[in-house]
């Protein structure tokens, strides 16, 4: 059931990015943009691909940090292939089938869903806490949005402070294990609350937030030679400008909760585009398309790759290499494990067409 779940989530992404691309283009004139496309330096797409790599190396660093962090032991290889599959899930509603991380690393090292989720949950918070600071960069030059980066920076801080409150947090634990419907799962909580806890102290969560101000930087300078490869001039200002963009036009999609920030950051970026880089919507829609395709598209194919050779090496059905530990257990599985007992292999088949 939860397979089907998925497969349908992953259908009805990919439906709203054809429709996404295909209301750009139309907006952008297609025949002005093919024309701008074909006029494109593509030397640069190289660059553009490197730096996006240079974003995945960066945030692998922090995937490592945490691991480490948390003394969870897996090979370096095996975690590089369990962080890349995590893009697959790229285009899934808030990023959720991220997850999908912590379903591969209990196969790998039998560590609990509830013991690594916090991992997801920290990065996604440390990455946008990074890009408001990168945000800030153009915000005291242009004046826009400073109330949502404002708003998203106050709950994220609140969130944190929430949880290093740690009298209050196990008051609540305490109080939720007396409730008939919260006590079979407070086991859970309390792990995923103490990993938080250890990730979120002050240390791992400032050295996180630098990695990642480094990181979706590499992104930040990717759309810089977008923009150069369309023709506009090189120069500091449309540095500024290029990294401005990316980063509100990321937190926008984050916000939304869309798979993959589709329309909300696409449109984003395109209105800023127009609005600080060229009037011309045929440019502002072909930076946005090219952009997409350098990221997010390029990271969704690398994950599924990653994905495949996962499966490849840890066998075609993980789930029936590990049905007979699984009976030795304590029988005791808990839900979010039987929610993501099928992930991989959905993931794998539907973006394959199987």
């Amino acid at each position: 059931m939860h397979t089907r779940k998925i497969r349908l989530g992953i259908v009805f992404s990919l439906i709203l990015a054809f429709i996404v691309m295909t209301a750009i283009t139309l907006y952008a004139d297609l025949p002005h943009m093919i024309e701008a496309l074909a006029h494109f330096h593509w030397a640069y797409l190289p660059l553009i691909l490197g730096f996006t790599l240079f974003n995945y190396f960066m945030r692998f660093v922090k995937w490592q940090y945490y691991l480490r962090y948390l003394k969870i032991k897996v090979s370096r290889g095996k975690s590089l292939l369990i962080f890349l599959s995590g893009l697959s899930m790229a285009i899934t509603p808030g990023k959720v089938g991220e997850l999908l991380k912590s379903y591969l690393l209990k196969r790998a090292t039998g560590e609990p869903i509830s013991r690594t989720s916090p991992i997801i949950v920290a990065e996604r918070l440390t990455d946008g806490i990074a890009m408001v600071g990168l945000a800030t960069t153009g915000l005291a030059l242009y004046r826009f949005g400073w109330e949502l980066l404002l708003i998203i920076v106050s709950l994220g801080f609140v969130g944190i402070l929430l949880i290093q409150n740690r009298r209050l947090a196990l008051a609540l634990l305490s109080f939720g294990e007396r409730l008939p419907v919260i006590s079979r799962i407070t086991h859970l909580m309390r792990e995923f609350y103490e990993t938080s806890y250890t990730l979120l102290q002050w240390r791992p969560l400032l050295f996180a937030i630098c990695i990642g101000l480094v990181s979706w930087s590499g992104e930040c300078v990717a759309l810089y030679f977008v923009y150069s490869g369309l023709g506009i001039a090189h120069s500091f200002d449309l540095f500024i400008k290029a990294v401005f963009i990316l980063a509100v036009s990321s937190l926008i999609g984050s916000a939304s909760g869309l798979p993959g920030g589709l329309g909300t950051a696409d449109s984003s970026m395109l209105g800023l585009t127009r609005v600080l880089i060229s009037t011309s919507a045929t440019l502002g829609g072909a930076a946005t398309l090219l952009i997409r395709l350098c990221t997010l598209w390029f990271g969704l194919s690398i994950g599924i790759g990653a994905v495949l050779l996962f499966r490849s090496i840890q066998g075609v059905d993980i789930s029936a290499k590990h049905d007979g530990e699984n009976k030795h257990t304590d029988g005791n599985q808990s839900p979010m494990d039987e929610r993501f007992s099928d992930l991989t292999p959905a993931s794998a088949s539907a973006s394959t067409g199987e």
